[in-house]
């Protein structure tokens, strides 16, 4: 024994079972999102739940084919995710890769790194959400450029939802997106959601920073408001058997899963 280890007294610990004892989640965040971690701590901060987050290389210019180039991308981030967490969901964060890779291909790249974990990512979950709100013809917000915004548009026609008005930032750089102000996105949704006919708002984007004004904006549209951070979080919960309800972040925080 040396010097320095006589110094050292061996103490005594017991153990139980560490954050997230009632669901531990993962999720797949872009390198270049600057809101998803912070919204998910606004949203989903229940006892006995804890987020594992793994970043994903990703272009900061968002076009249809630097979005497809994430799919080489997914299966790096998914085994950084380890099993041994006992993970009872796991979310791919971003909805426009998912419009353009395609859902069943991002469910199927992460369950070969985790066979038997439910998954999900924004585009899916704002689809069992509109079903769960009851929304079917929708207000549709985006920050992309049109074949983007075209491509999503599309994805909710196939899955039966009547798309009734569209608006979008045009905006390319996720950099840029990121720094939208809230106030903004509230105005926007306002403004797409008073359309008639509308009977929801979908506003698409993991970078936008939505989760501060759905409450808000709900309570001047009297209708459903959703959004990618906001949906995906409360699908991942869903999925992991979490049916915990919030308040004053929009009606789907208190809805189950349909």
């Amino acid at each position: 024994m040396t010097a320095s280890n006589k110094l050292i007294k061996r103490l005594n610990f017991t153990t139980d079972s560490g954050a997230g004892d009632r669901a531990r989640i993962g999720v797949l965040v872009l390198e270049s999102d600057q809101t998803m971690e912070a919204e998910f701590r606004q949203l989903a901060d229940f006892p006995g739940v804890a987020f594992y987050h793994a970043r994903l290389a990703n272009d900061v210019t968002v076009t249809p084919e630097t979005l497809a180039k994430m799919e080489a991308e997914l299966p790096k981030a998914a085994a950084l995710l380890p099993d041994y967490m006992g993970l009872k969901s796991i979310g791919y964060g971003c909805t426009s890769g998912a419009t353009i890779i395609g859902e069943e291909r991002v469910a199927k790249i992460i369950g070969q790194s985790h066979p038997g974990v439910s998954t999900t990512n924004p585009l899916s979950a704002a689809k069992a959400a509109l079903a769960a709100l009851g929304v079917t013809r929708l207000g549709l917000l985006t920050p992309y450029s049109p074949d983007v915004t075209d491509a999503m548009q599309a994805k909710f026609v196939e899955a039966g939802i009547d798309v009734v008005v569209v608006g979008s930032f045009y905006e390319e750089s996720d950099l840029v997106v990121g720094k939208i102000d809230p106030e903004s996105i509230l105005k926007a949704t306002i403004e797409v959601g008073q359309t008639e006919g509308c009977d929801g708002v979908f506003i698409s984007c993991t970078s936008l920073r939505t989760a501060g004004i759905i409450q808000e904006a709900e309570d001047i549209l009297g209708k459903p408001v959703t959004a990618s951070n906001h949906a995906l979080a409360w699908h991942l919960l869903r999925l992991a058997g979490i049916e915990d309800i919030k308040e004053n972040v929009g009606r789907l925080f208190q809805t189950p899963l349909a």
